[in-house]
């Protein structure tokens, strides 16, 4: 097998996992809308996102087709959410801690099947991670690094 071939068997997988578990476009798109409102209302992340979403017309979609891309395999996103989030400059542990808590409730409130929850949960602590451990780096390099990685505990989320 080659490597495309297996990638591309890996992505029909994936697809057909989340087709069997529910997880299509109007889920996400449900859950987008409904965390995205509660971030605008957040106390510490609805100024960030104030100052920096011009058109929340253009940036659901967008984080639609990224969470399509992450849960179902879309392909349609097409962005570099790193450099977005190292570009802001200001962001520490506790903004991605209160973002995962928000997305965490949110999925509570409105994944009812425990599984499909928890796909949700696991890919945005992931990329949270992945998220904060770019900028920690692109701020300190290897001793941002080494740093996080003494710090292996998982985000803690703060309601």
């Amino acid at each position: 097998m080659t490597p495309s071939s297996h990638a591309e068997q890996a992505r029909v997988h994936k697809r057909v996992a989340a087709a069997e578990a529910g997880i299509d476009d109007a889920l996400i798109g449900s859950l987008v809308d409904v965390f995205y409102t509660r971030v605008q209302a957040d106390d510490l992340l609805g100024p960030i996102f104030a100052a920096h979403v011009a058109d929340w017309s253009q940036h659901l979609p967008r984080m639609k087709d990224f969470w399509a891309s992450i849960m179902i395999e879309s392909g349609r996103f097409n962005g570099r959410p790193m450099q977005k989030h190292i570009a802001l400059g200001m962001l520490t542990k506790a903004h991605f801690a209160r973002w995962l808590a928000l997305w965490d409730e949110t999925v509570a409130l409105n994944i009812p099947d425990a599984a499909v929850a928890d796909r949700f949960r696991t890919s945005a602590h992931r990329i949270a991670d992945s998220l904060l451990t770019g900028v920690l780096v692109e701020r300190g390099g290897l001793d941002a690094l080494r740093t996080r990685a003494a710090d292996l505990a998982p985000m803690e989320t703060t309601s």
